[in-house]
């Protein structure tokens, strides 16, 4: 198994995949950023990552949450799978722990390879056992992480050539640009991360939606 992150930024994150798929998954360290001291204001809560700023903040997370349920669970030529694989993707480039330990759970139930499959593609994407597709999408997801100005014409080519839709690759772009803007908000405002693979995974089974999450969270 290999990991870390196909771009200028290399990720350290560790994640073993057991024999038994059902058996659970561990996240080791990925030796990113985790303050614990605190968020940087007082949420009321003590709820991990987005989920604390989301009850902090119902008024923006209903709509934050209903764009993430188009662009990850709604209809589309791209699986959920292969769109959660491109929110963790963006995630590992920020180095954004809660957000990729989260996407990359509910890529790894939804994949057929699992975990190995994430940790293949944030270790090196041009080598990674994806489609041709896959890979010209997570290129232009890697460019938008950067500076959406480094998305080039010939990539959006290469993504057309190996048979992407101009809807797709809207809504690559889309993904990884949203996602740089959920990290950002999670890292800016000093949330906490847990190491505890339960915490993530008992989420990822589910198969509703991110509002209907939400509103169950919200809720309890």
């Amino acid at each position: 198994m290999v990991n870390g992150v196909g771009s200028p930024l290399k990720s350290k994150i560790a994640v073993e995949v057991p024999a038994d798929p059902d058996a659970g998954w561990l996240l080791c360290d990925v030796g990113w950023g985790n303050d614990t001291t605190g968020p940087h204001i007082a949420l009321g809560t003590d709820e991990p990552g987005i989920r604390g700023l989301f009850r902090f903040r119902p008024e923006t997370a209903f709509p934050m949450n209903q764009l993430v349920d188009v662009l990850l669970c709604g209809d589309s030529t791209l699986t959920r799978a292969e769109r959660e694989l491109i929110a963790a993707y963006v995630s590992s480039l920020n180095e954004c722990r809660f957000c990729f330990y989260t996407h990359a759970a509910f890529a790894a139930v939804r994949l057929e390879e699992g975990m190995t499959l994430v940790r293949q593609v944030c270790d090196d994407l041009e080598s990674a056992p994806v489609t041709d597709k896959m890979r010209a999408l997570l290129r232009i997801a890697g460019s938008v992480q950067r500076g959406g100005r480094d998305v080039s014409a010939g990539q959006v080519a290469d993504a057309r050539a190996a048979g992407a839709t101009d809807l797709e690759i809207h809504d690559t772009v889309l993904i990884a640009a949203a996602f740089c803007m959920f990290n950002r908000y999670v890292d800016g405002l000093a949330t906490f991360a847990p190491d505890d693979p339960d915490v993530y995974a008992e989420r990822a089974a589910r198969t509703e939606g991110y509002v209907a999450v939400l509103a169950d969270s919200l809720e309890s």
